[in-house]
């Protein structure tokens, strides 16, 4: 196994891993420290069916359902993430964490490219331990004690599944509100991370949409600044792997006209603390 460091703030690549085949307890471990080191991890070359990616998931994690996706036909925990010729908002195409409004956030998510287009489609990440520690002292003592109100319905995120709910959605869709503090504290590191987003994030608990809006617009801002990402070209067969503890991610919409299919495994994680 070669591990390639992808960026100053977050993500690497593995290299002389076949994720088709059975994998060693001492190869999961040491994924598994990568994944936690860097937040992020990308394989390349990753021709895996569907019972394949959900074995290699099992080994990572226990995959859970998406709440207003249907998964393929077999496998109800994977789910196809597309972006078809006609269409123009990509899925999920804001900076975000997955599912951030449910009581339970996902630890991580699995993303394994099937079709990708010439050009564009990449994804960007942003390294939250890294967003909170750049903050000042000031400031991390005043949101210590904050707790953030996520929504699953704000505007600019619910228009990105329009598509796919209308080709792929469950029926019993509905709106999901969490409680989560404003930084947590990561079950694994014990590193805190800035934990509140602009796709999910709606208000901090105990103040007005107004009163909350001016500190959440500067670290919406903050959480994503160049010196804190990286970003990712895909290609078909690609995979990538991320923390949705400490980490943030964008997929781009850069690339009108083409089609873009990608399938999606999230595993499940804890009340963030």
């Amino acid at each position: 196994m070669e591990v390639r460091r992808l960026s100053g703030a977050l993500g690497a690549e593995i290299h002389g891993v076949d994720l088709g085949e059975e994998q060693t307890e001492e190869t999961v471990a040491q994924i598994r420290r990568v994944f936690l080191e860097h937040l992020v991890i990308f394989f390349h070359g990753q021709t895996l069916t569907p019972a394949q990616f959900m074995a290699f998931a099992l080994r990572m994690g226990r995959p859970v359902e998406y709440p207003f996706v249907k998964g393929l036909e077999g496998f109800p925990e994977v789910i196809e993430v597309k972006k078809l010729e006609h269409e123009r908002h990509n899925f999920g195409g804001i900076w975000h964490s997955d599912t951030a409004y449910l009581a339970e956030p996902p630890m991580g998510s699995m993303l394994l490219a099937r079709e990708v287009p010439s050009f564009g489609g990449d994804t960007l990440f942003a390294n939250q331990y890294l967003a909170y520690e750049s903050l000042s002292d000031g400031l991390r003592a005043m949101l210590a004690g904050l707790t953030a109100i996520n929504s699953s319905s704000k505007a600019d995120v619910s228009k990105t599944r329009e598509d796919r709910i209308r080709t792929d959605g469950k029926s019993d869709s509905k709106e999901y509100l969490a409680e989560h503090p404003v930084v947590r504290t990561h079950p694994e590191t014990g590193r805190k991370a800035l934990y509140v987003n602009v796709a999910h994030t709606a208000r901090f608990k105990g103040w007005t949409d107004e009163e909350s809006a001016p500190l959440l617009q500067f670290l919406f801002a903050h959480q994503v600044k160049p010196e804190l990402t990286c970003r990712f070209h895909w290609r078909a067969g690609s995979l990538a792997f991320w923390d949705n503890r400490c980490a943030q991610h964008n997929p781009v919409n850069d690339y009108h006209g083409q089609r873009r299919v990608m399938h999606r495994i999230t595993l499940a994680g804890s009340k963030p603390v």
